[in-house]
Formats: C-alpha cells, structure tokens, sequence
C-alpha cells in the first residue's frame, strides 16, 4: 500500500527504474521535481526527450551523436591512422578528457561475455573490420576494461587483427597515480609489472 497520491507514486516507481536509484533517493528526486516551478519541471521533461529522439549512433565509429557522422569523426584534426576501441560512448569521453589522443574512435558497445550470451556477433566488430579494411589504419588501440571481458574482447579483435598486418596495442593497465603498492591486489601489481616502460 503507497502513503503517496497515485501520480506521485508513479514519480517515485520511475525513478527507481534508473540504475543506482534505491527507494530513498527516488522520493527525494521526486519532492524535488514536485518543488520545482512549472517550466523549470517541463525544461527537464523536455531535455529527457530530446536527449531520447535526437539520438543517434554515428554511421562511421558508432558513438552517440546528433549529427552524422560524429563531431571526432568529421574533425579535420583528427588522425586517421589510429583507432582507438571502447566498450561503451562514455568511455570515449573518458579518453577525450585527457587531451592525449587525436585519433578516431569506434564504440563496440558492449563486451564478449559467453556467462551473459554475448558474442563477437552481438557487439559492433565487423564495423571495425570494415572500417579498417576500408582505410589507411596503422593501429588499433585497444582499450576494452580490465576485467575478464574485456581482455578477451581485446584478445579477439588482437587475434582478428594480425592476418590484416595492423598493429594491435593494449592500454596499459596498474598503479593508479597516487596509489599505494601496499593496498594494491596481485593482478593489479602483475599488470603494472607487464606494462613497465623504460625511463
């Protein structure tokens, strides 16, 4: 039995449905909405459709745009030769934040996990092999997650990669900047012991 009016409980139950929403935090963002003035209520409406019809994925790298192709895709300044493949479009903006890489991007959006019934088939690799046959790409950088998915995502595009002649790199993975060795796990210390680099 809901203590609320049926609009606001239906407010609450949405809010709910967002990853990382509990039933505390729902309640609070729906007061919220119900304090706000009128427009300010319809400018957040309006901004969610928006965001869900003017959406689309980029014909060429497959990230999240609303024009096509993307905005990395068309920049003038971008260096073709180098792709650099992501799990999901925030890791794109991940990589953009730390003004390093000029190259493109191609979002496979998701990651090879037999336990969860994704294959190689169901995340967007065949755009990758055609835009690589279709181009002048050197290297592919793969930055997949470190985690058991995303190494073998990154192990079967690397295997993919090898009879095409392009060079398959890895992100290196470890101690974050401002760790301590002492806190960190075995596989982590493994990793940043692989990934070490002459100084």
């Amino acid at each position: 039995m809901s203590f609320y009016s049926v609009p606001i409980a239906r407010l609450i139950e949405e809010f709910e449905k967002l990853p990382g929403i509990g039933h505390k935090t729902a309640q609070r963002l729906a007061f919220h909405v119900l304090n706000l003035q009128e427009e300010k209520v319809q400018s957040l409406a309006n901004a969610i459709i928006d965001a869900k019809t003017k959406t689309r994925y980029c014909s060429i790298c497959s990230n999240l745009t609303d024009i096509d192709p993307c905005g990395i895709c068309s920049g003038m300044y971008r260096e073709g030769s180098t792709i650099c493949v992501v799990e999901d479009p925030k890791d794109v903006v991940a990589m953009e934040r730390t003004r390093e890489f000029k190259g493109l991007y191609h979002v496979l959006h998701g990651a090879i996990s037999p336990m969860e019934g994704i294959g190689p088939e169901d995340i967007r690799i065949k755009e990758l092999l055609a835009r690589i046959r279709d181009g002048n790409v050197k290297e592919v950088i793969l930055a997949t997650n470190p985690n058991i998915e995303g190494e073998a995502t990154a192990m079967y595009i690397s295997k993919l990669l090898k009879p095409l002649g392009i060079k398959a790199t890895r992100i290196a993975h470890g101690i974050p900047v401002g760790g301590d060795l002492e806190y960190a796990d075995e596989v982590t210390l493994a990793k940043a012991l692989e990934g070490r680099r002459e100084i």
